[in-house]
């Protein structure tokens, strides 16, 4: 086992990576910026290093400063948890070359898959049904362009290869609008992404966000988690998850949990990772592999009974899974609401001070947080500050479980979305399950 781990991350996902290097005996060290000295974390690890000032850019983003903080600390393993350098090759790289463990996979996977156009080219290879498109980037020539959209089929979607988190995607509903479209996401692909290659998929109406967890060892052995429902979703920012995805064709489960085993194993996946899917008419559309461990992993953690990230540290150890496909047995159903510092009507971010923080319990209710009062929000990151997870073993009970858990969650000094959540944890179509990606949207009005 790593003797000592680098928690290059900040807030609840590095506090629960501390909690399972814990569990495992690993010492650990918190890397912070000079805005985040107090946070849970920090004050918990056995090794503090402060790596710069407020802003990413200097800190959590300054690659340079996490191998420097790993070499004085005598580090062996870095874990770079979910967003900031997690799907960075260069970092996984340089991590390598310097004689540290990359919790996560290797660097030449990381960068198969976080270009949109070699990943589906993979996952076509692999066996993996992907949505009709391109079938690689888009031409110069217009003609060909039109082309390819007749072939496909109207509405068409035009993404950035190197694309991520709802940008750098443009629909298309007819020809007249094609060209146009093309040369503005090439644009803006270039100005975000330092990459202007973009392709074409069919664009789905009205499809469900299901993906499917895995974990495999790189040397040939992989095995799935199961899948999560994420269609509640607000600019393609994801909101509530739950797993497993209600309502799905069980055949169709089948195949593409299976496929998405014998893709890891295709393409010597190393590591925790997520197969994100569009579902729609019992079909499953592959979209983009996740190569990191995901934010909503604690609600398959909780139908499962694996630590995903306990599996992410003892296969960077070279020790392998602990646990067979045989092994992995559903059992009931959970829901995580993303808790965010804003306004619940607005989305307008919410930093300062927390004056008092009650977190809920109960049977069930599982909270993951770095919160704690007296605490203050940073206005410089992203603003999720706890995810609550509720579990019981039937989808109603737990459904009815986050109401109640939401309904005792206190936190004074900020605004938060809780309230939004109340609303939709009470929502008749979501009680019903299996709403689609734009239902959020259209229920807020966007």
């Amino acid at each position: 086992m790593l003797d000592k781990v680098l928690i290059a991350n900040r807030g609840e996902i590095a506090l629960r990576i501390l909690r399972a290097c814990k569990e495992l005996g690993i010492k650990t060290v918190a890397v912070h910026s000079v805005a985040d000295r107090d946070l849970m974390h920090v004050r918990l690890a056995d090794e503090a290093v402060c790596i710069g000032p407020a802003p990413s850019a200097q800190s959590y983003l300054n690659i340079p400063s996490i191998i420097s903080a790993a070499e004085v600390t005598d580090s062996v393993g870095i874990h770079p948890g979910y967003g900031f350098l997690a799907e960075n090759a260069g970092f996984a790289e340089k991590v390598e070359e310097s004689g540290f463990t990359f919790i996560g996979p290797r660097a030449e996977t990381i960068r198969l898959m976080g270009d949109k156009v070699s990943a589906i080219e993979a996952m076509k290879k692999a066996g993996v049904p992907t949505v009709p498109g391109s079938d690689g980037p888009l031409p110069e020539d217009p003609e060909t362009i039109h082309r390819i959209a007749k072939r496909i089929g109207y509405p068409v979607i035009i993404k950035a290869a190197a694309g991520g988190g709802g940008r750098g995607m443009r629909v298309v509903h007819t020809e007249a609008h094609l060209t146009n479209a093309v040369q503005v996401t090439r644009s803006e692909a270039k100005a975000a992404f330092g990459d202007e290659t973009v392709y074409m998929e069919k664009f789905l109406e009205k499809p469900r966000h299901v993906e499917v967890q895995v974990l495999a060892d790189g040397q040939g052995k992989a095995i799935h988690l199961y899948d999560r429902d994420c269609s509640l979703q607000r600019r393609h920012q994801k909101v509530v998850e739950e797993a497993p995805a209600p309502g799905i064709d069980p055949e169709a489960r089948a195949n593409v949990l299976k496929a998405c085993v014998d893709a890891c194993i295709e393409i010597g996946y190393r590591g925790a990772g997520t197969f994100e899917f569009l579902y729609e008419d019992g079909g499953f559309y592959f979209i983009e592999m996740n190569t990191r461990v995901q934010v909503e992993h604690p609600v398959t953690e909780q139908v499962t009974g694996v630590d995903i990230v306990k599996e992410q540290l003892r296969i960077a150890s070279g020790m392998g899974l602990s646990i067979t496909q045989d092994d992995v047995k559903l059992n009931g159903h959970a829901f995580e609401c993303r808790i965010n510092a804003e306004d619940p009507r607005t989305f307008m971010p919410s930093p300062g001070k927390i004056t008092y923080y009650h977190a809920p319990g109960g049977n069930g209710i599982r909270v993951d947080s770095h919160l704690y009062s007296g605490y203050s929000v940073p206005p410089h990151y992203d603003s999720l500050i706890a995810k609550l997870i509720t579990w019981a073993e039937d989808r109603e009970t737990a459904l009815l479980r986050m109401q109640n858990a939401l309904d005792e969650m206190v936190v004074e000094g900020i605004k938060t979305n809780v309230a939004l959540h109340q609303d939709i944890v009470r929502d008749s179509n979501f009680a019903r399950g299996g709403v689609n990606i734009h239902y959020l949207e259209k229920k807020l009005g966007l």
